[in-house]
């Protein structure tokens, strides 16, 4: 048998494992706003395989529902087989090579990405100068996907969301409080923060949008909120807190979150009379369970094991 050994050469591992990504979007303008890259460069990769391949047609592009040609299944198939074994190929010389230069992509959720992560990241490449660190962040929901599509190593969640933890490794990196906020100006507000839930129903009322770990959490631990006036849901902590802090909007966030915000004025934290405690999650940093990974991976999952251990004894 021949081989064109040019296009084999030609064929890029990324092009490929991209294929394999779009063909669990099953879209080119999803897939590219996970990427950092185009749709149009997504479109170019997808048509230098079919190119490389001898000029195969690998997605039926004459109907509306993304659909796989025969040739585009086989090459899915292979594709597999090929990126797990680059990867561990990959995994077997990192072994022999501790100073290479190594990526850890972490996809968190806003809390334990923006808030808990860093500081375990920021004393981890202090002593390891040959890691380079990636942080996506992403609702709960998506960033087990990502996790579980090997768009990233591991994951900062605040909820297992419809997933079974038993597919998982995890380790408790700390525990949140949710509390109802408002603006510091606010007539909710007036010689307390302590108020009635009868009055906060009777102002709009915005939250995260659905696959938020925060707001599963806010929907199984507090039935009422369905009496609130639900108005608007926004994908971003930040934009959230900056509209609730120049209207008459309450909202629910985290505590972690709130402590930052109410220092700087841009909000008020809310003590709701009968309701002590609203909402309370563990949030969890997360492998998947029975993969492999590096030895500085591994550092680093025993790095911060070891530490939110110590911490946990402590609380």
């Amino acid at each position: 048998m021949k081989y064109n050994l040019k296009a084999i050469y030609r064929v890029n591992i990324e092009y490929l494992r991209n294929f394999i990504l779009l063909t669990q979007y099953k879209s080119f303008s999803k897939l590219a706003r996970e990427l950092p890259l185009s749709q149009s460069t997504l479109s170019h990769q997808i048509s230098q395989l079919e190119k490389d391949f001898g000029g195969v047609v690998l997605i039926d592009r004459s109907t509306k529902k993304f659909e796989l040609t025969k040739a585009g299944t086989l090459l899915l198939n292979h594709a597999r087989q090929i990126i797990d074994l680059y990867d561990r190929c990959k995994f077997e010389i990192s072994k022999f090579q501790d100073q290479m230069i190594e990526d850890i992509v972490i996809s968190a959720s806003t809390t334990p990405g923006s808030h808990i992560l860093p500081r375990y990241i920021a004393e981890f490449r202090s002593k390891n100068s040959n890691v380079n660190f990636k942080i996506i962040i992403n609702n709960s929901q998506k960033s087990i996907e990502n996790l579980k599509n090997g768009m990233a190593d591991f994951a900062g969640i605040g909820s297992f969301m419809n997933y079974s933890e038993k597919e998982f490794e995890y380790i408790m990196i700390g525990e949140d409080k949710l509390k109802f906020i408002c603006s510091p100006n606010h007539e909710l507000i007036k010689d307390t923060n302590l108020v009635e839930f009868e009055d906060l129903l009777k102002f709009p009322f915005i939250w995260r949008e659905k696959g938020s770990g925060m707001r599963g959490t806010f929907e199984q631990q507090f039935p009422d909120y369905k009496k609130l006036q639900i108005e608007l849901e926004i994908n971003d902590n930040d934009s959230i807190i900056s509209t609730v802090s120049d209207s008459n909007y309450v909202s629910i966030m985290s505590e972690i979150m709130i402590d930052k915000a109410e220092s700087a004025g841009l909000i008020k934290s809310l003590i709701i009379n009968d309701y002590p405690l609203i909402a309370k999650r563990p949030l969890y940093f997360v492998r998947l369970k029975n993969k492999d990974l590096s030895n500085l991976k591994e550092k680093f999952w025993d790095e911060i094991e070891s530490k939110a251990k110590k911490i946990g004894e402590n609380i």
